[in-house]
């Protein structure tokens, strides 16, 4: 029995850390961007520091957009144009402010949902003597082994979320242009229907005629 809560009090320690650490290294956000608009979003990156910047257009137009990175001198470390998703890994030559923005300025009339994952460094090890040169225990090998699972799972449901949202909004788009189609269709139909029945009594209309003695 001691084991047993032994077991479940090391899994909830796991699941904090899971929480905790997706809290602390990494930026998750789903904002609207709208027509010839621009946003920028600022990270303060230590040199040495592996970083990975993952963004994916869900809702608008054609789904694309622009995305431009630079470090704290300004210089450009990725820029794309018109893109629908995307995944860029680097590590940071310098210290100070990296700034990656999204720009929709060459759509007009169309606004758009984007989706990125920005993370900053890697994750901690579970335990404080993970990295020690002794093999882990076998409950911890297990606790290991849960956390990168953990981690796993919820990456997939994050992109199994965009792919049903984004799937949702193709849907209703093709909805609303079946449903206004439609409306045209009815109209064109009634007005087709009315100039027929017009057209066939103007053919069955008496005709009142007139005749005019002359020389009478």
């Amino acid at each position: 029995m001691c084991s047993y809560h032994r077991t479940v009090r090391v899994l909830v320690q796991v699941l904090w850390a899971h929480l905790l650490c997706g809290w602390a290294f990494g930026s998750e956000l789903t904002f609207e961007l709208p027509d010839n608009a621009k946003q920028c979003f600022y990270e303060d990156i230590t040199i040495g520091t592996k970083c990975t910047l993952e963004f994916q257009v869900v809702t608008g137009g054609h789904y694309d957009v622009d995305c431009r990175l630079e470090d704290a001198d300004g210089t450009v470390l990725y820029k794309e144009m018109k893109k629908q998703y995307d995944s860029f890994t680097f590590t940071a030559a310098k210290n100070g402010t990296y700034k990656f923005c999204f720009s929709n300025e060459f759509s007009t009339f169309t606004h758009k949902t984007v989706y990125f994952d920005f993370q900053v460094g890697e994750d901690p090890p579970l335990f404080p003597n993970e990295n020690r040169v002794t093999a882990l225990t076998q409950m911890e090998s297990a606790c290991v082994s849960i956390h990168e699972a953990l981690k796993s799972v919820i990456d997939y449901q994050t992109h199994f979320r965009l792919r049903e949202a984004q799937g949702r909004s193709r849907a209703e788009d093709l909805n609303t242009r079946v449903a206004f189609w439609s409306i045209g269709e009815a109209f064109i139909l009634l007005v087709v229907s009315v100039s027929q029945v017009v057209l066939l009594r103007s053919f069955f209309s008496d005709r009142k005629t007139t005749t005019t003695r002359v020389g009478s």
